[in-house]
């Protein structure tokens, strides 16, 4: 039976969760790094023992572990990310030049067919890869250097390069994206990039139809059909079938097209996850303008019979959390085939009301293998 590994990040530590394929038992190593926030934990899907882990503090600033065991060990890696050449400057939030700062790292992408190939994506957003397990780091400096780039403005989070896609049929196609600049694809293994905001439109800025400036949230892909993109825009959610050439918004009938997260069933791929947010009065706390408990909607698809559960137990109690950050589909119950675009969608109701504890990324070590299964 095929073993399960959910690695958790929180502002207090990392967790390490296991169980086998019934996942009815699960045990829980942690916290490491106690005290520690975690920007994000990654598995090699080559190396199922490797993970990555990126810590970070307003004490001790950034920090780099790795792990060759599971995570029953860490040991740190390096941890100078330096821009390539003279940094330069972007806008900042009244739209004057401000220099290129190394702040954090906001995500991790191990590469799909080396162990010792990682990818990271920082604040200020810059791309960042390392090919020997984490101890030096280089800059992929075309994209920073990209002629928009000067033009690049913070969201209200930073400017963070928080998305990286691989593509596992094409070796030298990566897709990024930050906010708030856009998303941007590269054909050549990270030396040139494009720009992939077509059909992108935000109220916010003083372009709508901007080439760039557009704050994207997230994007997603079903690793059967890397050309297929699925993206959580501040507002709006976007779907493209052509690589990013070009986007048409899906969503249809959501309470809310705002939301952090979006991501694609792990066997079905026009099935998309995504957590509407909706500002409300029913604020949970009165310290702050909290949000009502995000509520995780799958889409269901057009004409569907019935739907089950994605998960349960996922959330506890009531929720104080007003945002998720990333969430990763599993091998959830299946539902009925049916073409995919503007659907309803509908909320999970094992999941209203109940708490948000963490940042769960599901992890098979056992699936890890590149193959030609789709799931």
């Amino acid at each position: 039976m095929s073993e399960v590994r959910v690695l958790v990040g929180t502002r207090k530590g990392a967790f390490v969760l296991t169980s086998d394929g019934k996942r009815d038992k699960w045990d829980v190593s942690g916290p490491h790094f106690a005290g520690w926030e975690i920007y994000h934990l990654k598995g090699s899907p080559v190396d199922p023992n490797r993970l990555y882990a990126s810590q970070s503090t307003g004490w001790f600033g950034q920090l780099m572990q790795r792990s060759n065991d599971g995570g029953k060990t860490w040991e740190p890696v390096g941890n100078k990310f330096v821009y390539d050449g003279v940094p330069g400057t972007h806008q900042w939030y009244d739209g004057t030049p401000h220099p290129w700062e190394f702040k954090r790292v906001w995500h991790l992408e191990p590469s799909l067919r080396d162990a010792d190939t990682i990818y990271a994506g920082v604040e200020d957003a810059a791309l960042f890869r390392s090919t020997d397990a984490g101890q030096t780091w280089q800059e992929l400096s075309g994209l920073r250097g990209h002629g928009s780039g000067p033009h690049w403005q913070p969201g209200a989070g930073g400017m963070c390069l928080h998305t990286i896609l691989l593509d596992p049929s094409n070796a030298s196609r990566i897709f990024i994206a930050i906010s708030a600049a856009g998303a941007f694809r590269s054909d050549d293994a990270g030396v040139t990039w494009q720009p992939i905001n077509r059909g992108l439109r935000s109220q916010q800025i003083p372009d709508p139809n901007a080439e760039v400036g557009h704050c994207v949230h997230r994007i997603a892909m079903h690793r059967s059909r890397p050309s297929v993109l699925f993206m959580q825009k501040h507002w709006d959610v976007m779907r493209s079938d052509n690589g990013g050439d070009s986007w048409q918004e899906v969503s249809g009938d959501l309470p809310s097209d705002f939301g952090f997260v979006i991501d694609v069933h792990a066997h079905e791929p026009e099935t998309i996850y995504v957590v509407p947010i909706r500002a409300t009065s029913e604020a949970l706390s009165a310290r702050r303008q909290a949000a009502r408990v995000p509520q995780p909607y799958r889409r269901q698809r057009v004409g569907a019979a019935h739907q089950r559960p994605a998960a349960k137990r996922l959330l506890r109690e009531t929720c104080c959390a007003t945002r998720w950050r990333w969430i990763r589909s599993t091998s959830a119950a299946s539902i009925s085939e049916q073409p995919a675009g503007r659907c309803t969608h509908r909320p999970m109701p094992e999941t209203v009301g109940r708490r948000l504890c963490a940042i769960f990324r599901p992890y098979f070590p056992s699936r890890c293998k590149l193959s030609s299964d789709p799931g």
